[in-house]
């Protein structure tokens, strides 16, 4: 069957993967957790790195594919200049996924959604940003509503240091979203960014420009007729900056917008008005010094 065929399935596949955390989908083998991001930097050691190096070698050699790519990023972490050692963990990496991904589609094609499902699971934990350049422009939906679902579930789970984990592959899905349709819901996933901007780790520069950046994105694509940017920046940028006047205006903005203007946006800015008051109410709370 012509892979273009199955892309839907594939993209809905990849998505459940990921939003299911408690599946065994989610706990793929040790080597490809790739332990060796949580340890301390080391010193660099081409000797060390050598003896990594070929023991993933060798390792490839006989096919242990998941362990030689451990080995290599091991030896990359002692000789991280070294283009041929990086070269080989990156291409071992990016073979990896491969694999994986043309697994699950083999599996979802033959009915085994399970399987097909946590080969796709296994890819993101090998290289998230790669295996989702399977997603093309038909799956942003997908892509933007499983990202939002799953960083509110990491959001109210700070404690879950497994959930916690999981955030590259969540930021892989909505950068990929992006990257595809950046006016996909009239700019709601600029508006998605709004908020998840100022709490991105290992970005450059500072969030709140960041921020601005999506909010004026949101701004343009929805024609003024959204509530949710207003409130998004309101909510996650003027209360860190501490800028009450700024706060005042937008939710004012949001309060402001004609629920009836868009049909389809009514409910959603009914419940981003009703969320302005509050924050409003709130002022006292939410601000040192007025």
């Amino acid at each position: 069957m012509p892979r273009l065929s199955t892309r839907p399935l594939l993209a809905l596949l990849l998505c459940c993967s990921l939003a299911c955390p408690a599946t065994p989908a989610q706990n793929p083998p040790q080597s490809l957790t790739r332990q060796d991001e949580l340890r301390a930097v080391v010193k660099p050691d081409p000797k060390e790195a050598k003896k990594l190096a070929d023991i993933g070698a060798r390792q490839e050699a006989a096919g242990d594919y998941e362990g030689a790519l451990e080995a290599y990023e091991e030896a990359a972490r002692y000789a991280p200049f070294d283009v041929t050692i990086v070269s080989k963990a990156a291409a071992l990496r990016s073979r990896l996924v491969r694999g994986y991904v043309d697994d699950g589609e083999r599996l979802a094609v033959e009915g085994n959604l399970g399987a097909a499902a946590e080969a796709f699971a296994f890819a993101l934990h090998v290289d998230p940003t790669n295996a989702v350049l399977m997603a093309d422009k038909s799956d942003v939906a997908l892509l933007y509503w499983t990202a939002a679902a799953w960083a509110s579930a990491i959001s109210l789970s700070k404690d879950n240091p497994e959930l916690v984990g999981q955030i590259p592959q969540m930021e892989a899905l909505i950068d990929r979203a992006l990257a595809l349709d950046e006016s996909f819901g009239n700019g709601s996933i600029h508006t998605f960014l709004i908020s998840y901007e100022m709490s991105r780790s290992l970005a450059s520069g500072d969030p709140a420009v960041r921020a601005r950046k999506h909010f004026d994105r949101a701004m343009v694509l929805s024609n003024g007729t959204d509530a949710s940017p207003l409130v998004a920046f309101a909510e996650s940028v003027s209360i860190q900056k501490q800028d009450v006047k700024q706060f005042e205006s937008l939710l004012n903005q949001a309060l402001a917008v004609n629920p009836d203007a868009d049909p389809e946006k009514r409910l959603q800015n009914l419940v981003m008005q009703r969320r302005a008051r509050w924050l409003l109410s709130r002022k006292s709370e939410l601000f040192l010094v007025e």
